[in-house]
């Protein structure tokens, strides 16, 4: 069973982007590079700040269509609450 994580991105423009991924690193480094997704390529450099472990990719999934359904005030507020700052601990 693989790792999984649900992700909020903060772009340059302030908007914040919600995904899922088994490797976070590498996908946050195909968003900054402009590969990552449609929405962020034009809105880079991208942030990670917000990181949550699921335990497989079905509820990375779930959890990542959750998120979406939330307003900005609340996606700012997981943030604030779990930031991403230990870049380590996703390894």
């Amino acid at each position: 069973m693989g790792r999984y994580w649900v992700y909020i991105l903060r772009c340059s423009d302030g908007s914040l982007y919600t995904g899922s991924t088994n490797e976070v690193e590498h996908r946050l480094s195909e968003h900054n590079s402009g590969r990552g997704s449609k929405y962020t390529r034009s809105r880079l450099p991208v942030v990670l700040c917000y990181l949550e472990k699921s335990r497989d990719r079905s509820g990375a999934l779930r959890r990542e269509a959750e998120i979406k359904k939330l307003s900005r005030s609340q996606k700012l507020l997981l943030c604030a609450s779990n930031p991403a700052r230990d870049r380590h601990s996703y390894r």
